[in-house]
């Protein structure tokens, strides 16, 4: 049996490099924000209405839901929670 092994699970599970960069950037916006979130102290409801969200669309993101989060989305609540968002962008090993 032949072990393989992988910089991170989405390079794992994804069916290409494209779609693992995409959902690396998406899981970490999320982790960002979610831990922006908690540091408030509020309830998701005072954080849904910080971040322009429903509370089950806050509750969705608490949760982890990727699959219901768009980059383009979670780049706007990381600016609306406060955070700052760089990109690197390199050539392809």
């Amino acid at each position: 049996m032949k072990m393989e092994s992988f910089e991170s699970v989405w390079d794992a599970i994804e069916d290409n490099p494209a779609e693992a960069a995409n959902m690396k950037a998406r899981s970490e916006l999320m982790i960002a924000i979610r831990q922006r979130v908690e540091s408030w102290k509020v309830t998701q409801a005072v954080a849904a209405k910080r971040l322009k969200l429903t509370q089950p669309r806050m509750n969705d993101l608490i949760r982890g839901r990727i699959n219901k989060f768009s980059l383009d989305a979670l780049m706007k609540m990381a600016f609306d929670a406060g955070l700052t968002v760089s990109l690197k962008v390199r050539k392809a090993a």
